[in-house]
């Protein structure tokens, strides 16, 4: 099939990459613009940019997609289909009716739970049991669209949303392929209005861990944020990412270490810490980082 991929994130990259193996046509990659990164603030392309370069494959950045100039290029391109996966940028009416079989979006959840910018680190979050990927067919409200095909998967006790999100990606690959493989036989489904929940992008006020909740909260909490922004804690006054989590039998003053080895007392229960990070710092296994930063039991943690 002839197809205009829109994608910019690591996520995108292995959808983009089935696309190709699977021997489609594609005509663009459109992409977020390069912004400024690292020290010395220079552009940096996205990870879609780059790897579409890397394939030969024509890119395309615009800023915005509501120019009736911008329009007309993307129809132009005379699409069978848009593979929309973490793009960044809302799909006018005009771009939405462009290709031939429409827009379809590769979402990171079990739609209409966790419609929004955050489905993967909400679902974990939360405590969801399971997610999934959802193959939806766009349309203008924000992932209110039919689902054309879904996978689900257990979420693991230990899962965190760096684990899950690349999980995630391979199987919406895999899904995304057997969709247009099938397209003319899928059964668009309309989402049920029971059930609708969003999945607002994460604020970094809510990474500060509050140690008076429950054990298995605050590890939902770790877990969910892990790589970014990363939930933490104070250690004596420095800051501390917590990237890791499994929970633990024990019980003490909430936000006190029980031994020397990680162990925080919550408000009902305990934890193990499985890796953290020091400011300035890569991230350590937990093993590693108290070898270099010993954490004596009893030591108060703050938020």
């Amino acid at each position: 099939m002839r197809i205009v991929f829109m994608g910019s994130p690591e996520f995108s990259v292995p959808v983009l990459d089935a696309l190709v193996s699977g021997g489609h046509d594609i005509a663009c990659v459109y992409c977020q613009p390069p912004r400024p990164a690292g020290r010395g603030k220079k552009d940096r392309p996205t990870p879609v940019h780059a790897r579409a370069a890397e394939l030969g494959l024509p890119v395309r950045h615009p800023a915005s997609l509501k120019s009736g100039e911008e329009q007309a290029k993307f129809a132009a391109l005379e699409a069978d289909v848009a593979v929309v996966v973490a793009y960044g940028l809302i799909l006018p009416q005009a771009v939405l009716d462009a290709p031939r079989h429409g827009c379809l979006n590769i979402h990171a959840s079990l739609l209409p739970r966790w419609r929004g910018a955050a489905p993967i680190h909400r679902a974990i979050m939360a405590g969801d049991a399971e997610t999934g990927i959802c193959i939806m067919q766009m349309e203008a409200g924000l992932d209110t669209g039919p689902v054309l095909l879904r996978r689900a998967t257990p979420i693991g006790a230990e899962e965190t949303t760096g684990e899950l999100h690349d999980r995630l990606s391979k199987i919406g690959a895999k899904a995304i392929a057997e969709a247009l493989a099938n397209l003319p036989n899928l059964a668009p489904e309309p989402q049920p209005e029971e059930g609708v929940t969003y999945a607002s992008k994460i604020d970094k006020a809510e990474a500060a861990i509050d140690w008076t909740l429950p054990a298995e909260e605050v590890s939902r909490l770790i877990r969910g944020l892990a790589p970014f922004p990363g939930a933490w804690t104070t250690v004596e006054g420095e800051r501390i990412k917590l990237l890791g989590a499994t929970l633990v039998a024990g019980e003490g003053p909430a936000g006190t270490t029980l031994d020397d080895a990680f162990t925080v007392a919550c408000g009902s229960g305990a934890l193990r810490v499985t890796r953290a990070q020091r400011a300035g710092k890569g991230a350590q296994d937990a093993g590693t980082f108290l070898r270099g930063n010993p954490i004596p039991a009893d030591t108060q943690l703050g938020g």
